[in-house]
């Protein structure tokens, strides 16, 4: 089969679209035949060198993506040869073809086709966590969304909207305030270098949101504290574009909660991963969550496309096409 894999740690030159063993699945996993393979930050991070250190190199890029089951190893009973899947987390899924623990799969409904499936699992699960457990947005509260044309925000604006709250976005050029707006925004700020807080408060009457959910890195720590109301809440996420660094905790203001919220913890047994990946194929089946493609890439084009999420000129969702 074919693979990227990187091969030091490095920029996209490290990249190579590569022949590889054809998987076989071991007891409890399941062969896939990979459709979609979604891009995300968190794959520029590893190539980087941010994680996955411990796996020597040359590896395979590449942890969420959709297709279809190929065979099964022993022991395997939830799915079935044909059937297609969903995963959100796997290393390994810039590839042709992956074996899957089955444990890690979602079933993926007719109504729902591979693009689609692919590109709504890590991020509309971090979504819906950051807005339904991290911080359950209730009717009326303001949220304050960074990176709002992006992946992650398009979603998570979507859902706080569903979840009756309002959005404030943070965008980084005037050409993005048109697809956060089209996603639910009710205000966009345009701003590159950390200065926004003064208009999200004018914006709230100089109350403050009630959340702000930050994965800009340490350049936007500062405003994302000063936006916030009384007991308000700082949802951090993001690690590639690193921390904020020594945090001194009683010199938060304004009785503020701050946490750093990772997807894993909306999903942390088989039956909550199938649960939330099921109630975001049924927002999307029933036109209540749009997916926004930022394009489709063939599988030999994947450091094209980490290039161009790199650059900050993309917005929605980046697909690898296997």
């Amino acid at each position: 089969m074919k693979a990227v894999v990187m091969n030091a740690i490095g920029g996209t030159e490290v990249m190579a679209f590569a022949d590889r063993p054809d998987p076989v699945p071991a007891p409890g996993e399941v062969l896939v035949e990979i459709k979609a393979a979604g891009v995300n930050f968190m794959d520029i991070g590893v190539r980087q060198g941010r994680a996955w250190t411990e796996h020597a190199n040359p590896k395979i890029l590449g942890v969420e993506g959709a297709g279809r089951v190929l065979a099964l190893g022993e022991s395997v009973a939830d799915f079935q040869i044909g059937q297609r899947v969903a995963w959100v987390y796997h290393p390994g899924s810039y590839a042709q073809k992956a074996a899957i623990p089955a444990h890690a799969l979602v079933p993926v409904p007719d109504a729902i086709d591979d693009r689609t499936a692919a590109a709504v699992m890590m991020q509309g699960l971090t979504a819906s966590h950051f807005a339904s457990d991290f911080y359950p947005v209730q009717p009326g509260d303001v949220a304050f969304v960074h990176a709002a044309a992006g992946g992650v925000g398009l979603l998570l604006t979507q859902i706080i909207k569903l979840r009756g709250g309002s959005v404030i976005g943070r965008v980084s050029s005037q050409d993005k305030v048109a697809v956060a707006r089209a996603a639910g925004a009710d205000h966009v700020i345009v701003d590159r270098e950390g200065q926004f807080a003064a208009e999200a408060l004018r914006l709230t009457e100089g109350e403050g949101v009630h959340v702000v959910y930050d994965g800009s890195g340490p350049t936007t720590f500062r405003g994302s504290l000063d936006v916030l109301r009384r007991s308000g809440t700082f949802c951090w996420y993001g690690p590639v574009l690193g921390g904020p660094g020594a945090l001194d905790i009683m010199s938060l203001p304004r009785s503020i909660k701050i946490g750093y919220a990772t997807f894993f913890d909306h999903i942390p047994t088989p039956a909550l991963l199938r649960q939330h990946a099921a109630r975001l194929f049924d927002w999307i089946a029933q036109g209540h969550l749009t997916i926004n493609f930022g394009g489709d890439y063939a599988l030999a084009d994947a450091a094209r496309a980490h290039a161009d999420m790199a650059s900050r000129a993309t917005t929605g969702k980046l697909l690898l096409i296997a």
